[in-house]
């Protein structure tokens, strides 16, 4: 697709199993639609699936991947000594710019949910310690999130809450953290008015485009394999919402993700 405009996804499980057979041309299809970054975040399992993100980030041919590392608060009991030591050691790599995901999904309920809060806090302070922008997860628990957040953290914090799925005051809390908000194939789901008037709201300077892949496919894709190239329909679609032209959009959050994650420094070869 030769007049897509340059985009980023922000988050995207690249690592993941499920992208083993055809990563090579998954990346391929990403380039094809303007994609010409991606955050991979490895934060979705146990320590092995940070460290194949890490083992991904580089080039693959007009693609440059970067990598988060963290905890997801689904595996919040997991988060020992061990767990943060190995965390802090992979947060080293050239390849890493961001900590993360982290935060609290009371959802689920995966993980107790005090550890959540523990590991979520703890990892906050990793993050500032270490100089990286965090990547939050947060799923029915904004209000005790940007609390957490702010207990912390010292603001203006340095990060996005990640497929953010809140309404406007929501996201007015986060945006007064000074974080970014970033929008998934969520956007363009039925029943997501309320997003939508929230996503209408977001400053352009604070705004964030991802996939999540390989799970939220958005419409018309949905219920399949999401996949990076379709993070060209996630910028449509908040283009559309927003009455601003796809191009302003793409640039806007191309320039923003650049901005918070620091694109641009050396980047080593890459294993697809």
């Amino acid at each position: 697709m030769t007049d897509a405009p340059p985009l980023i996804d922000t988050h995207c499980h690249l690592a993941e199993p499920d992208f083993d057979a055809e990563r090579a041309q998954v990346l391929e299809r990403a380039a094809a639609n303007g994609v010409t970054a991606i955050v991979c975040v490895g934060a979705t399992g146990p320590a092995a699936d940070n460290a194949r993100a890490v083992a991904l980030a580089g080039r693959s041919g007009s693609v440059e991947i970067v990598a988060a590392v963290g905890i997801h608060p689904h595996h919040a009991s997991t988060a020992d000594e061990a767990a943060f030591a190995t965390l802090t050691r992979l947060a080293g790599d050239p390849g890493v710019v961001a900590i993360g995901e982290t935060g609290l999904d009371l959802h689920y309920d995966h993980s107790p949910r005090a550890a959540q809060r523990a590991a979520f806090a703890r990892t906050v302070q990793l993050a500032q310690t270490l100089g990286l922008p965090l990547v939050v997860h947060i799923r029915e628990a904004h209000a005790e999130a940007a609390d957490i957040l702010r207990a912390e953290g010292a603001v203006p914090l340095d990060g996005v809450i990640h497929c953010f799925t809140g309404e406007r005051d929501d996201a007015r809390r986060y945006l007064s953290l000074g974080l970014h908000v970033s929008v998934a194939g969520i956007v363009t789901f039925k029943g997501a008015d309320r997003l939508r008037d929230a996503v209408r709201e977001v400053p352009l300077d604070r705004l964030l485009i991802e996939t999540d892949a390989p799970y939220l496919a958005p419409v018309p894709h949905r219920g399949r394999r999401n996949e990076p190239a379709h993070v060209r329909l996630v910028a449509e679609a908040v283009a559309a919402l927003r009455g601003e032209p796809l191009a302003t959009v793409a640039a806007a959050t191309t320039a923003n993700a650049r901005r918070l994650f620091r694109f641009g420094a050396e980047i080593k070869p890459g294993v697809p």
